[in-house]
């Protein structure tokens, strides 16, 4: 009976203390945040595309992740299907959260079997597809900052995170701890490739996850903006 009581005691007392430990590995975490940087400012908007249902469609007021499947979008059918296992089925719960994928005009009917392809009987409704012009969609991504470039079928495994005031996101320092340790050059994040799994489940996630924690933030009032000021700072010293 002795021996029950112990063992008893022991599991309550894990019990009691595993929830604090917890709560007092977040604490730090939390004192050593920081917002996910502003990489590129002005974003064109996408009020010149048509939508599949031909409804009007705007970066604007979201958080969006972009991307472009080109001409033939069912060739690109698996980073649609990374994105959408790995970014949007975490992601669709969050308030003004979409996915914009830009193909070109005429291409509708791969859209469709694309859809199909991908749409696991869940809810896609913060997934859009747009339509446009091949200078509209060459003028869109060249509004973005990038370190790819579009194939000649106007495609990229490559996403964009875009807020909601058409600022790009990504890190202006790419490093990760063990490689900042080890004295390795600096690199920019502008973009995640869908094709990469470790990079869109890890990298883009964890990026993705910094910046609703910031609007969260900014709804309550506790966040200050100095992450586009860093940002104008680095820029000006490289001019």
């Amino acid at each position: 009976m002795k021996a029950n009581n112990t063992k008893r005691n022991i599991v309550l007392g894990i019990l009691f203390f595993l929830p604090v430990a917890f709560l007092l590995m977040l604490y730090p975490a939390k004192h050593n945040y920081e917002p996910l940087n502003v990489v590129h400012n002005n974003v064109s908007d996408i009020q010149k595309f048509k939508g599949l249902e031909q409804d009007s469609l705007k970066l604007k007021e979201h958080i969006t992740v972009l991307g472009f499947l080109g001409r033939a979008p069912l060739k690109n059918a698996i980073a649609a299907s990374n994105l959408k296992e790995l970014v949007y089925d975490k992601f669709k719960g969050f308030k003004k959260f979409q996915i914009i994928i830009v193909v070109p005009e005429g291409s509708q009917e791969e859209v469709v079997q694309l859809k199909s392809e991908v749409n696991t009987y869940e809810d896609l409704r913060f997934w859009h597809y747009v339509f446009g012009e091949e200078k509209e969609i060459k003028a869109l991504f060249n509004s973005l900052q990038a370190n790819v470039e579009l194939r000649e079928d106007l495609s990229t495994d490559h996403v964009f995170i875009i807020d909601k005031d058409l600022n790009q996101r990504g890190r202006l320092d790419g490093r990760e701890k063990k490689e900042i340790e080890a004295n390795k050059p600096k690199y920019s994040v502008y973009s995640y490739n869908t094709i990469e799994v470790a990079d869109v489940k890890n990298k883009m996630s964890d990026d993705m996850r910094v910046l609703f924690t910031e609007y969260r933030q900014r709804r309550k009032g506790k966040f200050d903006d100095s992450n586009t000021r860093r940002a104008q700072d680095l820029k000006q010293s490289n001019e």
